[in-house]
């Protein structure tokens, strides 16, 4: 399946087709989003913070599948931080980093937006203030963001998923904003969703239980949509995939020798309530806070 494509607008505001066609989707892709040069400053500014990183002082490996990470402080207690997860195949079978930590790292989450002053500057960006509020969002909060790697020949698959079972409100507001910081596509693990499939149901919820350990629960045994029905989101550099918090979407790995680097910003409707027993935890001096708020 292809999957509609738009050009951005100059002022970021969405038109009615446009509108229309993530209605319609569940997703939303507009080219020319951020110019060349924005996405080369933010992935050398991700370049010195990685340089600055000591990879002696953590090992948490980012998984979607395996969800070890779930039971480890660094990444529970990373709602209002600026840390660093690792590639599974970052190690050797005896636990030892095998990897330049530039071409180890899987991201790093996830609270950028508001602890760095690059990342910062962009997420807050008064375009997609417009475009969360052309989608509907009364009261857009920024609840995470995330650098994603997808490094060169060890880039994790990321199995297919719905955001809104990590950031869950009643009603469903979760929305993310996947920048392509360089060219992604069906070689280098570039990302794949379902026309549509945010009209079905949400399958499970990642979240804090009465033990106060992190579970993964079914809500629906609806399977995902079968592969047939994947549309390829193939995105050039400087584009803005906006995504549902229910459509199913999913990467490949990335076995090529190019890396992938992207962008994701995660917003939700103030006017929604928030899930009191998310995952994401944020300390009390840093509230959620909206696009105006840099």
């Amino acid at each position: 399946m292809k999957a509609r494509r738009f050009n951005a607008t100059v002022d970021g505001g969405l038109t009615a087709e446009m509108i229309a066609a993530y209605r319609e989707d569940g997703f939303l892709l507009l080219e020319g989003f951020v110019h060349p040069v924005t996405c080369d400053a933010l992935r050398e500014r991700m370049t010195a913070l990685v340089e600055q990183f000591d990879p002696e002082s953590v090992s948490t490996i980012f998984s979607t599948s395996a969800q070890s990470h779930a039971r480890d402080d660094y990444f529970r207690l990373s709602g209002d931080k600026i840390r660093f997860f690792f590639e599974t195949e970052a190690f050797d079978g005896e636990g030892r980093l095998v990897k330049n930590k530039h071409a180890a790292l899987n991201k790093v989450g996830h609270a950028l937006h508001d602890l760095d002053p690059v990342f910062s500057a962009f997420s807050h960006d008064k375009r997609l203030d417009r475009v969360a509020r052309d989608l509907g969002i009364a009261e857009p909060l920024l609840a995470q963001s995330m650098y994603i790697f997808k490094p060169p020949h060890i880039g994790g698959e990321v199995n297919c998923h719905q955001d809104s079972t990590f950031l869950h409100t009643t009603p469903q507001s979760c929305t993310g904003f996947w920048f392509a910081l360089e060219d992604a596509d069906d070689a280098n693990g570039g990302l794949y969703g379902v026309p549509g499939g945010h009209k079905g149901p949400l399958r499970s919820r990642f979240h804090y239980d009465e033990n106060d350990d992190l579970i993964m629960e079914t809500l629906d045994e609806t399977p995902f949509e079968p592969e047939e029905r994947h549309a390829a989101l193939n995105a050039p550099k400087g584009t803005l995939i906006i995504l549902h918090g229910a459509v199913p979407h999913k990467s490949a790995p990335n076995r090529s020798a190019r890396s992938r680097h992207a962008y994701a910003l995660h917003v939700v409707d103030g006017a929604a309530v928030w899930s009191s027993d998310n995952w994401l935890r944020r300390g009390p001096d840093m509230p959620m806070s909206g696009f105006e708020c840099a």
